[in-house]
């Protein structure tokens, strides 16, 4: 196709279509489109329109490159404006996908080509009119792959004050079984205050084993200095916490709560949730204490399983009253992951079933990588100011350790 050929208007588009059969009205007309506003931006970029004279030009057009686009309407042959000097253009429309997209694109793929895809998956590609090969998508994979090793085994340099973990069950295919997984992930404020990602991995199913062997490989990798874990209820995620990290854990009191609903009656909820969160929004640690007996003995009478729970909780609910009151909004629950968690079911949703564990990684791994880079290029998660009275109690705690005299 050549450029004269692309700039063909609208009215000999549609003189075409009323006397050919055969045309495609659709993609010519999205071809139009693209066209015209290519030529608008690279017009607004040179400062000039095509065949004006303007003192505002910064440069001239040099011809046109021909590129595929692939659309709903079909492939559609574009001719790209070059530029004579200065940055190249590329169309807006065009932009190159985002990390997150490509992995979900050869993730999408990997599972029809292979033949393990849902219906979900298959008329996705069907509307999306996607074409490619085995060896594209491979070429995907192995390019996306290698950026998500190197985040996943990158050093962890410094201390993280505060950790967050939490899993997703995912379904993978093994052989010619389906299987949920664990997709355990990790996430950590630094002492710059700034909040990471800091681990992801796969396991077979949610045990104190998988949690341990996560742990370490955190340590080994160089996590150090953590004050507080925070995480939703699992035994086996507590006791590896314990044995690996040796921090105190908090527990996330917000599914506390949501737990708690399940032992009262429905009409009963509403008073025990605002019962409990009296609890959670107490001046101190002391005036905490002095709430939960305060709502333990009012609750027992009506609801006494919630009470008998809450109570045997009580040290693991409100362990973050003993750090900075700055960061007690956030390290009461896991609400401060939320948002990423429900990006993650949205593109595990789109899959169904991940046809191996490397691409609930690649895809999640993706996602991850785009989110750290969003967070480190934002504002501190913490103020410096709040991350340093924290590291100078800490220090001062250690010396009085030390200084301990031995009995």
């Amino acid at each position: 196709m050549t450029a004269d050929k692309s700039m063909t208007n609208s009215a000999e588009i549609v003189a075409k279509a009323m006397i050919d059969e055969h045309s495609d009205f659709l993609k010519e007309s999205a071809r139009l489109i693209a066209q015209e506003l290519m030529e608008a931006e690279i017009a607004n970029q040179i400062g000039a329109k095509r065949g004006e004279i303007s003192g505002d030009r910064s440069t001239h057009r040099n011809g046109y490159r021909q590129r595929p686009w692939d659309t709903r309407v079909g492939e559609i042959e574009l001719a790209v404006p070059r530029k004579r000097s200065g940055e190249s253009y590329f169309p807006s429309f065009l932009e190159p996908r985002k990390r997150s997209e490509k992995a979900l694109l050869g993730v999408v793929m990997e599972a029809y080509i292979n033949g393990v895809s849902t219906r979900k998956v298959d008329r996705l590609v069907s509307e999306l009119g996607i074409h490619m090969s085995k060896d594209q998508v491979s070429r995907i994979c192995a390019e996306l792959d290698t950026q998500v090793e190197a985040f996943r085994e990158r050093p962890l340099e410094g201390s993280y004050p505060y950790l967050w973990l939490d899993a997703k069950h995912l379904k993978v295919r093994d052989g010619a079984h389906v299987y949920s997984k664990a997709l355990m992930v990790a996430f950590g404020v630094h002492d710059s205050g700034r909040r990471e990602v800091i681990g992801i991995e796969i396991a077979e199913s949610e045990t104190e084993a998988g949690w341990a062997a996560f742990l370490r490989d955190l340590r080994a990798r160089g996590l150090a200095g953590v004050q507080l874990a925070v995480s939703d209820d699992h035994p086996g995620l507590k006791a590896s916490i314990a044995k690996v990290i040796g921090s105190p854990w908090q527990r996330c009191t917000v599914h506390f709560i949501r737990n708690m609903h399940g032992h009262c009656k429905k009409g009963q909820r509403n008073m025990v949730g605002a019962a409990l969160r009296e609890v959670f929004s107490a001046e101190d640690l002391e005036d905490a204490r002095e709430r939960a007996a305060s709502v333990i003995e009012r609750l027992a009478p009506a609801v006494p399983k919630v009470a008998e729970l809450f109570e045997a909780a009580e040290d693991d609910l409100l362990a973050f009253y003993r750090f900075p009151q700055a960061h007690w909004p956030k390290l009461r629950s896991t609400n401060n992951i939320e948002r990423v968690n429900k990006e993650i079911a949205r593109r595990s949703d789109v899959v169904g079933i991940f046809p191996n564990d490397d691409s609930v990684i690649r895809l999640i791994g993706a996602l991850l990588i785009e989110q750290n880079d969003e967070w480190l290029l934002g504002r501190g998660y913490l103020s410096a100011e709040s991350i340093g009275l924290l590291l100078e109690e800490e220090a001062g705690a250690d010396r009085k350790e030390v200084e301990a005299p031995k009995s």
